[in-house]
């Protein structure tokens, strides 16, 4: 086409004067171009995840130009051989993983710790005088074959409990309930809600963290090669992520929108399950406690990894020699994202 059409077009779009050309010519506003990172999860959609679901509903990631694959886990997705073999960028893990990497020398690590405390936690019967881990002889404990290899170990240990006390955990509650006796495994935030329910009173439960187990939780892995590789990218993650944390623990703006993702994702999630979730979270500083409170949400420290390590290492759970620092890295954290004021 000649210049003579160009002109005229302009024209016609109202850009022209008489005379030189006064008005540039607009530009059509371009789509954003964003960064496409998958997230696993290690269950169903809760509160538990409610950070991740914040910084979607709230656009955190868009703004940090970025779009989160987030995928909810389940009770038979082996998310580990996920990571593993490529199939998903990150995934939700834990101290215990990140030092299994170590001693199988898989090229992974942990980049962030949103939880300080595990929230695993065990339960007795309202009313049983069983509110304290010292008080555990004597009682059944229903643990499954996970707690059997990482908190056990530890608890058995420091306070003289026996391996004769075990009885299976198959994620139902009908054993506990028809044993007054029992006491059995759950996460903070969900079995304690259910089991008061049915009982009619909240049961006692006793948070494995407030025992000493130093273990960090709902922690973030990654290959070593995409956090090197793509480290711009990983650290925009990472603050989109401790930001949407941060404001859902608040309820800050679009946690609407964050549990309706939520229950869209788990229909078996409610409003009442999710409100006393972050109730709980908040009040036993699960997520905001220990290094977080100078280095802000997701904060790791190479003292707290030491001392997670060693009491592994003194219960036979892993062996001793490991270098824990190649479990974890702190450069994408204790930025200050999130820290209590």
């Amino acid at each position: 086409m000649t210049g003579a059409w160009r002109l005229g077009r302009r024209a016609a779009l109202g850009m022209v004067a008489a005379g030189p050309l006064l008005v540039p010519l607009a530009r059509r506003p371009r789509a954003q171009v964003l960064d496409r990172l998958s997230f696993q999860t290690d269950w169903r959609a809760e509160a538990e995840h409610g950070g991740y679901y914040q910084a979607i509903a709230a656009g955190i990631y868009r703004k940090y130009g970025i779009e989160c694959d987030l995928r909810p886990g389940g009770p038979s997705l082996n998310i580990s051989q996920l990571l593993l073999a490529g199939r998903v960028d990150m995934i939700m893990s834990n101290s215990f993983e990140a030092l299994t990497y170590v001693r199988e020398r898989a090229p992974f690590f942990t980049i962030a710790a949103i939880f300080q405390k595990d929230p695993q936690v065990l339960i007795a019967h309202p009313g049983s005088g069983v509110d304290s881990f010292e008080k555990l002889k004597g009682h059944t404990l229903l643990i499954g074959s996970g707690g059997r290899v990482t908190y056990w170990p530890y608890l058995r240990r420091k306070f003289g409990l026996s391996d004769g006390q075990l009885r299976p955990y198959t994620f139902n509650m009908a054993p506990f309930l028809a044993d007054p006796n029992a006491v059995q495994q759950g996460f903070l935030s969900s079995e304690p809600y259910s089991i008061a329910r049915v009982l009619g009173k909240p049961p006692e439960v006793m948070l494995i963290a407030d025992a000493g187990f130093s273990a960090y939780q709902e922690t973030i892995a990654i290959s070593r090669k995409l956090a090197t590789g793509k480290k711009e990218l990983i650290q925009r993650f990472v603050d989109a992520t401790l930001e949407g944390w941060a404001q859902y623990l608040k309820g800050g703006p679009g946690i609407e929108a964050a549990n309706a993702l939520i229950k869209r994702d788990n229909p078996d999630q409610t409003d009442d399950r999710i409100r006393y979730a972050i109730k709980v979270l908040n009040e036993r500083g699960i997520v905001l406690s220990g290094d977080a409170l100078t280095g802000g949400i997701g904060a790791m420290s190479d003292s707290r990894w030491r001392t997670f390590y060693d009491q592994m290492a003194e219960v036979g759970v892993f062996p001793k020699g490991l270098d824990v620092r190649e479990a974890y890295t702190l450069e994408f954290v204790n930025k200050g994202i999130g820290r209590p004021a």
